[in-house]
């Protein structure tokens, strides 16, 4: 599963621009299942099971990342950019970039220290204080390599952490896609949809299309969510742990998850002998927002990676999370499917 993550996570595809993640994708899967690519870039597959069910599901993930757009180039050459996704400000100071499709390198700035205001360095940074520098020297030589509307992309090495940590950019969501390529290869025992959606990190975009394509009769959302569990925090505030297993929310900002479900869920564990977990704070959203209110209605539920420092070029999973994670969706998807 390793290999297969980090090979997802260095592909480069913020909102809007999955291209090269949904080809990679496409490669691996060829051969294994019928696909095809909707209007707005979700990549739909079916896999036909050795049985047959009366029950419709849809396994999903997305295969966007956050990320940023350039906006404006100043005279300076130094890039104005607008976020891609919802991104913390603080975590963007310093960071190296890599701009457009020729990747061209770049690092983050803002106002130099001691030009700030006692005020202003009580405050968190703001998007629109931020800068790129390309190392250009004017406007005319910047404009040579980067065109307003050029994609923004965290430059972050994929490593080990510890033991069992690892460490990459956009692990959210391509921990969910990997999952999905192992199912896909595996070939399921039921007759299965799994669908790659796009633009998740802006609205929920791509779901709203496919789930209306698929009309499914249940989805299960494969994601990454919030894990604070750090020195200092307590209590429902941790949301999620690493180590501790998948994580099963039972509400969040944009679904109130099926009942059934979700005890089956823990019923599922239980029975597999491993560790699984619920998010304590009602916090956040995926696709299961869109999904679960599609058509006629489709019996939702989420089950995620605990991941420290989402939104960041470092985000931080536990790898038995992930094998944990593996092992109970594919129980999961063959008991939805005996209901």
């Amino acid at each position: 599963m390793k290999e297969l993550l980090k090979k997802l996570c260095l592909i480069n595809g913020v909102s809007g621009d999955e291209n090269e993640v949904r080809e990679a994708i496409i490669d691996m899967i060829k051969g294994h299942c019928d696909y095809h690519v909707d209007n707005l870039g979700n990549l739909i597959c079916f896999c036909k099971g050795t049985l047959r069910s009366d029950k419709k599901l849809m396994i999903c993930a997305h295969m966007d990342e956050v990320g940023a757009i350039v906006t404006y180039i100043r005279d300076d050459g130094t890039l104005c950019f607008g976020e891609v996704g919802g991104i913390d400000p603080s975590v963007l100071i310093g960071r190296q970039v890599v701009v457009g499709k020729d990747n061209l390198s770049g690092v983050i700035g803002s106002t130099a220290v001691h030009n700030l205001s006692k005020e202003e360095r009580e405050i968190s940074p703001k998007i629109e204080g931020l800068y790129i520098d390309i190392g250009a020297s004017s406007k005319e030589e910047a404009e040579k390599y980067v065109s307003l509307g050029d994609c923004v992309y965290f430059d972050s090495e994929f490593i080990d952490l510890g033991s069992k940590c690892i460490k990459s950019k956009a692990i959210d969501d391509r921990a969910g896609c990997a999952l999905m390529i192992k199912l896909i290869l595996e070939e399921p025992k039921y007759d299965t949809y799994f669908v790659f959606n796009v633009q998740e990190e802006i609205g929920l975009r791509g779901s709203r299309v496919s789930a209306f394509s698929v009309a499914p009769d249940f989805a299960i959302v494969l994601e990454a969510t919030t894990a604070a569990d750090i020195d200092g925090v307590s209590g429902a505030k941790r949301v999620c742990e690493l180590g501790k297993g998948p994580v099963v929310g039972f509400m969040d900002r944009s679904t109130v998850y099926d009942k059934e479900l979700y005890r089956i869920v823990f019923d599922t564990a239980t029975e597999l002998g491993i560790p699984c977990q619920t998010k304590t704070m009602i916090a956040g959203g995926n696709d299961g927002g869109a999904i679960h209110i599609s058509g006629r209605g489709v019996r939702t539920i989420a089950v995620s990676l605990p991941c420290r420092y989402l939104h960041s070029p470092s985000c931080v999973i536990n790898s038995e999370d992930l094998d944990n994670t593996l092992i109970l969706v594919r129980k999961l998807a063959e008991r939805i499917q005996e209901l």
